[in-house]
């Protein structure tokens, strides 16, 4: 174990240190020359990995690490101005889970709840901010007029771009008194410039017509439009601000306080930020604005969650570039970084082979994916994808997660080729190409395969409710599955993925398929599709195997079934020959045999058949022919094996009673040769009544 420990430690010292330099050069592109490469968004899942990792072990953290650096170097065409205290950023979370950590963490740091503290506090513990996606600006006034305007930079020193500032109409060039605070002679803000998606359209409408590269967001933009030396440019484009921090003391004790002395003073404050009394609001309140953040003019990526004493705020102090008593917790990312961890291969309806990555569990666009379809294997070539490979998920809206772009920078020399397999991986068929397509070159597969899933689900088997043709079809085109075992791996994300399914209804099939898990002896053989085995038969060899209602493990099972002799079997009610060897082949097959395999590792619980002796047809085997008028056959059926009766398909010397219906068939004369009790509607109804 401690060997173990040790290879893990070091695979994480690996990983860390692949993932501080590719963060660094990228931050350095975002920051310094505003020139990003990837997303945001997975950039912050790159990031949060690295401080998820740094949080395991410590004893790895380095000065250098960018989770301790806070924005980028200062470009040398601007005068450098250095901050009065460092201008620092947000550690992010990604989850309810890592935001109830974030507040233990402070808390152990403090040695005390301070929640708990201030619960008989009029004002609220928390303060929610939405965070906005532009560039943070520092304005610092004198005698209530603007005299410098800079940017974070690195947190202690930042760029002089106050002639560009004072082009933006919502920042006060000098201050006014609207309520009862003083201006204060010296005042340290903190804000943030943006602009519109609106004004982001506009602009690059401008830059295609002038042959100039489009800005990748509007962040982007912002930047681009403060950081450059011509004051026009700024002037000419439709930059806004809000401001939402007093960085120097003038005399406020909460950060609430200090959003309406802002107002006070003729600063813009944003109307939609609130104070929350506890975690959960904070969470509701990110929530809320994640499903309608759209309708805002400007971008937001998350909110802010601040503790609202500055007190309490000021003694948790600051750990590497971010503050103990804020976070920012991030939206769901359209897009974020993963691993693929390995990769199946699917044989859907056609026969046709679709590889799929399973991938260590990230969130991306509201749902948890642990699978992506790489849809054939010239993707995997395009994409240049091995095992092992961090690589970018991509989802927008209601479209399937799809692998964008593998970083070939993070790899370690460890991953693996993916290679296209020989032979059918469900029946064992050599493959063939068409196309861009690999297939089985049996005709049948997709086809017998389906079938075989459809009768796996249906209620005389697993009784999986919600998962007709129609779902099975669906699952199969999309690659989340290729043989019965598969349902057992489906995870509610892989399905809430897919369009038109949504969380609600991907939640429902996944938790009958987990209830499905648990099932009996003669409804689990019933349901392998054993050719010639229907259900009495499944509850004949259930009923040889084990009579009593004990757990039975599917590895003996197999084993049982593997040893028993064809003779043995025949000796069993309605077994013969045929049937034997159908039974005695299948479980030769070395594809059923990974089949059970796989639904063992699925979960899959055998209950050990139990058969009912007691009833009005207690050890009675039952017959019927022709069609009932106060029942089903199906309803029928359920009776007569709830009364501890066998219902059987076809009329033997073995068969007790025939029940016969409107337009019997040749059972019924079958019956009388062989001398077997014969019962009209009526006298079946009153053996149900006694």
């Amino acid at each position: 174990m401690a060997m173990k420990n040790e290879s893990d430690k070091q695979q994480a010292l690996e990983r860390m240190e692949k993932l501080r330099k590719f963060i660094n050069y990228h931050r350095t592109l975002y920051h310094t020359f505003d020139t990003p490469l990837i997303s945001d968004e997975a950039f912050d899942t790159l990031k949060n990995e690295l401080e998820e990792l740094e949080y395991k072990y410590p004893e790895f953290v380095t000065k250098t690490s960018p989770t301790q650096i806070v924005g980028g170097k200062p470009l040398d065409k601007f005068v450098k101005v250095k901050h009065e205290t460092p201008m620092l950023s947000f550690d992010d979370a990604f989850s309810d889970t890592e935001m109830n950590e974030w507040l233990e963490r402070m808390n152990n740091y403090l040695g005390y709840d301070a929640l708990a503290r201030w619960k008989n506090k009029k004002e609220s513990f928390f303060y929610c901010e939405l965070k906005l996606d532009g560039l943070a600006i520092e304005l610092i006034y004198d005698d209530g007029e603007l005299v410098l305007a800079e940017t974070r930079g690195d947190g202690f020193v930042g760029e002089d771009v106050t002639q560009n500032v004072k082009t933006i109409a919502t920042i006060p060039k000098k201050l006014t008194q609207f309520g009862p605070w003083e201006i204060p002679k010296h005042l340290v803000i903190r804000g943030e410039i943006l602009v519109s998606k609106k004004e982001l359209e506009r602009i690059n409408k401008e830059q295609e017509k002038k042959g100039l590269k489009p800005f990748a967001n509007v962040r982007n933009l912002a930047a681009g439009s403060i950081r450059q030396l011509d004051p026009k440019i700024a002037a000419s484009r439709k930059l806004e601000s809000f401001q939402y921090d007093i960085a120097n003391n003038v005399g406020q004790k909460i950060h609430e306080e200090e959003h309406k002395m802002l107002a006070s003073w003729g600063f813009t404050i944003n109307s939609y930020n609130r104070p929350a009394k506890t975690l959960k609001d904070v969470i509701d309140f990110r929530n809320y604005w994640e499903k309608h953040r759209e309708s805002l003019d400007y971008d937001i990526d998350g909110i802010v969650a601040i503790v609202n004493d500055n007190s309490i705020f000021d003694a948790a102090g600051v750990i590497g570039k971010a503050p103990r008593a804020a976070i920012a917790y991030k939206f769901s990312p359209r897009q974020a970084s993963t691993i693929v961890e390995s990769v199946t291969v699917q044989v859907g309806r056609t026969g046709i082979l679709t590889p799929v990555a399973v991938l260590k569990p990230v969130e991306v666009g509201g749902i948890t994916i642990t699978h992506s379809t790489l849809h054939n294997f010239d993707e995997i070539k395009r994409l240049g994808l091995k095992i092992g490979d961090t690589v970018i998920v991509t989802r927008a809206g209601d479209v399937i997660p799809k692998i964008t772009h593998v970083y070939k920078e993070l790899r370690t020399g460890k991953e693996k080729e993916i290679k296209i397999p020989k032979i059918c991986p469900v029946d064992g068929a050599p493959i063939k190409r068409e196309g861009v397509f690999v297939k089985c070159s049996n005709p049948k597969c997709g086809a017998v395969n389906r079938n075989l899933i459809i009768h796996f689900a249906t209620r005389d088997a697993f009784g999986i409710r919600g998962l007709g043709e129609g779902i099975v079809d669906r699952f199969l085109d999309e690659g989340l599955i290729s043989g019965p075992a598969d349902i057992f791996t489906l995870q509610k994300g892989d399905v809430a993925a897919l369009e038109r399914f949504g969380e609600k209804s991907a939640q429902n099939l996944t938790s009958q398929i987990e209830k499905s898990k648990k099932i009996s002896l003669d409804r689990f053989i019933y349901s392998l599709g054993i050719s010639n085995v229907g259900q009495e038969t499944a509850r004949a060899l259930a009923k040889k195997f084990m009579s009593s209602g004990k757990k039975v493990s599917i590895n003996e099972f197999e084993n049982y079934f593997k040893k028993i002799s064809a003779q043995d079997l025949e000796e069993i009610q309605d077994i013969g020959p045929k049937v034997a060897l159908s039974i005695k082949e299948w479980f030769a097959d070395r594809y059923d045999d990974a089949l059970l395999k796989k639904l063992d590792k699925g979960g899959v619980e055998i209950i050990g058949y139990h058969e009912k002796t007691k009833g009005a047809f207690a050890g009675m085997n039952i017959c019927l022919t022709g069609s009932l008028e106060s029942m089903s056959r199906p309803r029928a059926k359920e009776i007569i094996q709830n009364s501890g009766g066998h219902f059987n398909s076809d009329v033997t010397n073995k068969t007790d009673a025939l029940i016969v219906g409107a337009d019997p068939g040749s059972k019924l004369e079958k019956a009388k040769k062989l001398g077997i009790e014969i019962w009209d509607e009526k006298k079946f109804l009153d053996k149900i009544k006694k």
